[in-house]
């Protein structure tokens, strides 16, 4: 474990440590668990976003064949 010092407003500080104490955990628990969730997200995009990338093209239409024109695309 690392500690670390960071600086909120005041009201946000007093609305943490009420929300720990409700929650029987600590601000210190409380900070480490938003970050933690916080990194998994960014990760967990990061990856998708690589193996999207990673994907072959594909064809949108046959070889020697036209695009639908807009008017069949969006009848009404």
């Amino acid at each position: 474990m690392k500690n670390i010092t960071i600086t909120v407003e005041e009201r946000v500080a007093r609305w943490a440590r009420i929300w720990a104490a409700r929650h029987g955990s600590s601000v210190s628990r409380l900070v480490g668990e938003l970050l933690e969730q916080k990194m998994e997200q960014e990760q967990g995009y990061q990856a998708a976003m690589k193996r999207d990338l990673a994907r072959q093209p594909s064809m949108l239409k046959a070889a020697g064949t036209s695009y639908p024109k807009r008017e069949t695309l969006h009848e009404r």
